[in-house]
């Protein structure tokens, strides 16, 4: 049986209450130790062993809850990034190699966030985003941006603000520009009337640019493929190599080289070499992959 097999518990609605009865469920599963996490997973892999998988991916739910609430600022459902959360928890459960040697929920942050971010992206499709990672990261950032810099989130940018933000983001005041008025309008129903007096709905007036099927099953697949090349990447690494270079590349809001230096008891300077160390390995493998003209 697969890993997707295992039984969650019921997804929240809207509602607050809806919300907090699943947390209060998802909080009822115990944490694991390293070797209950260790044997479990020995158990899955060599035997498929459903119930083993259903204690590893249920004593990370409150993983995925918080996670994904870090993303409820995006105008989503919050049911819904649960569930797309907890989609990337099972591909962690079903890949996790405990004899690497590091936590389930270190591996399987990433695959969360991949699958939170992902939804997102995808779910934000009136107005096309880019699909280059620095619009992406952009995407992300840019309310932080706005908070750090004191300005207020309430619609169009000045020329000023656009060119600190981009200063901050590395993208430029265009961009910066265009993606706030994205974020600033929630999408028009495509239903909704034009006017009285000229009638006809907003969809009237769109073009169907959209990709045919072949394009977004190809994308898909593309995806996918793409994930468990970064999965299998990070794979190689040692959990402290693996773990800064998770928080600064893959993280909502990266620590400093300083606060991960004080947290590992090194200077900062050595973070930045371990950070570059592991840049420089998931790179080679994903250039020594057929995929990766695709994923530059």
């Amino acid at each position: 049986m697969s890993v997707s097999t295992v039984n969650l518990p019921a997804l929240p609605s809207d509602s607050g209450d809806s919300l907090n009865t699943y947390l209060r469920e998802a909080w009822k599963f115990p944490i694991l130790s390293a070797d209950e996490e260790y044997m479990l997973a020995k158990r899955f892999h060599e035997s498929g062993d459903v119930d083993a998988a259903h204690k590893l991916v249920t004593s990370h739910l409150r993983l995925v809850a918080k996670i994904a609430m870090g993303y409820k600022g995006y105008g989503l459902p919050v049911a819904d990034l649960i569930s797309e959360g907890n989609v990337g928890l099972m591909k962690a459960v079903k890949k996790f190699e405990p004899e690497k040697g590091f936590r389930l929920s270190t591996y399987a942050m990433w695959w969360i966030r991949a699958s939170v971010t992902e939804y997102i992206l995808q779910s934000w499709s009136m107005v096309r985003l880019g699909t280059m990672s620095a619009q992406k990261k952009l995407f992300f950032s840019l309310r932080r941006t706005k908070r750090k810099l004191s300005i207020i989130d309430n619609g169009e940018l000045t020329d000023e603000q656009a060119a600190a933000i981009a200063e901050q983001t590395n993208a430029t005041a265009d961009e910066v520009m265009h993606l706030n008025r994205r974020l600033s309008t929630r999408d028009m129903s495509l239903n909704a009337p034009l006017s009285i007096d000229e009638g006809g709905e907003h969809q009237d007036l769109l073009e169907d640019d959209r990709p045919n099927p072949e394009k977004i099953a190809s994308d898909t697949q593309m995806h996918t493929m793409r994930n468990e090349l970064v999965g299998q990447a990070l794979d190689e690494l040692n959990q402290r190599d693996r773990d800064i270079f998770e928080r600064r590349h893959l993280s909502e809001e990266p620590p400093t080289l300083e606060e991960l230096g004080a947290e590992y008891g090194i200077s900062r300077e050595r973070v930045r070499q371990l950070e570059a160390r592991a840049f420089k390995k998931v790179k080679e493998f994903i250039l020594g992959n057929n995929l990766a003209p695709q994923l530059t």
